[in-house]
């Protein structure tokens, strides 16, 4: 990769921090589809496991006060009862696949019936959430649309919605490294110097997110969040297709 590549790698990275730090969801959906373009799946999984565990490791740690504590605890349970079925399958869609997975997800959230609403206190509603969100995690590099849905779902404010969501993303990144570089491509590997450039720009960017996310109310929160998550799904939705109908023309033709 070129100096230049990397020096844009950074550069978004710490936009996608800031956006992350700011509304607790969205950036990571962003990198990993750029990165998705750029690398080998297995590839762009490991290094965007160790930016996203960077950005919400600092991200948890500014809001460590905020963070609720029973739905990270139930949330893990449903995490490790996907790594052991995934690991099992060891199932890894190409990148259309991959793509509309990323769009179609928070259009499926908000179409859950209304007994199965996110309740984040809710023991069974956290398992069941974290083992899916753990399975797109492994499919698709990311968990955060349905994520960001459950935890919109309860009555915590701004704060805790980032704090928590944060410290669940940091366990899901990780169990995502230890699948990705580990047992599906032991091969993977990642430039140091572009790790490291992950972790500062990660950081940078979710600290200056944070007086922001102070200056804002819950209902903004919650609109800008929603919008943002349906604007990037959308965008998803169409590129994964695209790719899907060149592929399929390709082989036709």
């Amino acid at each position: 990769m070129t100096p230049l590549m990397i020096a844009a790698l950074g550069l978004l990275m710490v936009a996608t921090a800031f956006l992350s730090g700011l509304f607790g969801m969205a950036g990571g959906l962003i990198l990993i589809g750029v990165l998705l373009t750029l690398m080998p799946l297995p590839t762009a999984m490991v290094l965007h496991a160790v930016t996203q565990m960077a950005s919400n490791g600092w991200r948890a740690f500014l809001w460590r006060s905020h963070i609720r504590w029973r739905p990270v605890a139930i949330y893990l349970i449903g995490c490790a009862i996907a790594l052991g079925a995934w690991s099992i399958t060891r199932y890894v869609p190409d990148k259309p696949i991959a793509l509309l997975l990323l769009g179609v997800t928070p259009f499926m959230a908000r179409l859950t019936p209304p007994g199965l609403k996110p309740n984040p206190e809710s023991i069974w509603q956290g398992t069941f959430y974290g083992s899916i969100c753990m399975g797109l995690m492994l499919m698709t590099g990311v968990s955060g649309p349905l994520m960001d849905t459950f935890f919109l779902g309860g009555k915590f404010d701004r704060r805790g919605i980032v704090a928590t969501k944060a410290t669940c993303q940091v366990a899901s990144h990780f169990v995502k490294l230890i699948y990705f570089g580990g047992i599906i491509d032991q091969a993977a590997t990642l430039d140091p110097v572009l790790a490291a450039l992950a972790v500062a720009a990660s950081m940078l960017g979710t600290t200056l997110a944070r007086r922001i996310l102070e200056a804002m109310t819950d209902l903004q929160f919650r609109t800008w969040a929603r919008w943002l998550i349906t604007t990037v799904a959308g965008y998803y939705i169409i590129y994964g297709s695209w790719l899907l109908l060149a592929r399929s023309s390709a082989a036709f033709f």
